[in-house]
């Protein structure tokens, strides 16, 4: 028997682990010269390979598709995952909110651990191959830059086209598309947030930290309290990052967006603080008591963007103009037109449609000894090593899933 999987990706190489078994010859065919070249750059090249927590919370971190993953994260765990590395010599560091990384803060070791396992298994690998087309009859005939390949069993695992740089160019929504699969348009997911408002060079690499963004749209609210950084025509930090997952498949025009520059104050309590400061210190400017309440670098463009007799005393300062103050604390306008490209996203949103997919086996419903793995599906989740741990757990299960059955049909 002969399986073969398109993509040395975390996902297509756990695949080819698992998939590995007497009686099995495992081929992984690899567009670019050489395996996980993704994987190089996440976590900004010291690879968050997992989240350290259970089952339970990890699918809490899982936003589109959760219940899909219920037997994959059973099958490979985050703790799993952790075991698997660790017991190949790459030992594991954990760090805040359970992300876990290697040791060396080398992504290269993840890749070497996944690279030396395959060779081990002797799976073989064939680089600089580009698939063409793919066809099902009796067996998949896979069309490539080096020539034709057969298979009885074939898992995609190409990834989606986030950091299209790395690889990740969509093949693989263009191969389930011929073999009759449905594709979620793909959108950027864990990204930036485009905004009208054009950001002063002094603020750009600014970081606001302890807000809370806010976005609103005709059926939903969504809020994320924490650290935001500006760019000169976006934001981006944890809070953007997270909020971006919720709202890529909503149209732009429909979603409102401001910033509680004070969330751990209510409106009422600000303004009576203010008040008090207002009528305790009547010849002091407006602009030096108001501008307490913010950084120095984000007062001046919180200024530009909230209009007030900043050059007049404190005496002047009416009732109404406290409100329009206060207000502008707690909700910040900015205008939101959309998310950074897919070259700055970290995964890609959308794929093959779950629904075609069994969860149980990770099996095309459609074309028996097909299989989908990664980032190629319509499964994202938060930032925090979840969506590494997903490619893992789809890729195992696949993998196991084609050798339990080469077994069987041996046995």
């Amino acid at each position: 028997m002969k399986t073969i999987i398109i993509g040395a990706g975390p996902a297509g190489m756990m695949a080819a682990i698992y998939a590995s078994c007497p009686g099995n010859e495992v081929v992984l065919l690899e567009k670019n010269e050489k395996a996980g070249k993704k994987l190089f750059i996440t976590g900004k090249g010291r690879c968050n390979v997992t989240n350290a927590c259970n089952e339970e919370e990890y699918i809490k971190h899982v936003v589109n598709n959760p219940k899909f993953m219920y037997s994959a994260i059973h099958f490979f765990s985050c703790n799993k995952t952790m075991s698997f590395f660790e017991e190949r010599n790459t030992p594991l560091v954990v760090e805040r909110g359970n992300r876990v990384f290697p040791k060396s803060y080398h992504a290269y070791d993840i890749t070497d651990a996944l690279v030396k396992e395959c060779l081990r298994l002797k799976v073989r690998f064939s680089f600089s191959t580009n698939v063409l087309g793919i066809r099902k009859e009796e067996r998949f005939l896979i069309e490539t830059n080096k020539g034709m390949y057969e298979a009885d069993y074939l898992v995609v695992a190409t990834g989606g086209v986030s950091y299209p740089a790395t690889g990740s160019t969509g093949d693989g929504y263009r191969f389930a598309k011929a073999l009759s699969h449905d594709v979620i348009e793909p959108v950027p997911a864990l990204t930036g947030l485009l905004i009208k408002e054009k950001i002063p060079s002094r603020l750009c690499n600014f970081t606001l930290k302890n807000v809370t963004l806010k976005i609103s749209t005709k059926k939903h609210k969504f809020e994320s309290f924490g650290e935001l950084t500006f760019y000169s025509n976006y934001l981006d930090g944890p809070i953007a990052i997270k909020l971006s997952s919720l709202i890529n498949r909503i149209n732009k025009d429909d979603i409102s967006m401001s910033i509680d520059l004070k969330p751990a104050l209510d409106e009422t309590t600000l303004y009576e603080r203010i008040a008090r400061e207002v009528e305790g210190n009547p010849t002091q400017k407006i602009e030096a008591l108001l501008s307490s309440y913010l950084p120095s670098a984000f007062f001046a463009f919180f200024k530009d963007q909230i209009h007030l007799p900043y050059g007049q005393t404190c005496a002047t300062f009416s009732k109404e103009q406290r409100i329009v103050f206060v207000r502008a604390l707690k909700h910040f306008p900015l205008t939101y037109l959309g998310l950074n490209g897919f070259d700055r996203a970290v995964v890609t949103s959308g794929g093959v449609s779950t629904k075609e997919v069994s969860p149980k086996t990770m099996e095309s419903k459609l074309v028996p000894g097909l299989y989908f793995a990664g980032e190629v599906l319509d499964v994202d989740a938060y930032t925090g090593g979840f969506n590494l741990q997903t490619a893992f757990a789809t890729g195992a299960l696949a993998g196991n899933c084609i050798s339990e059955k080469i077994l069987k049909l041996n046995s």
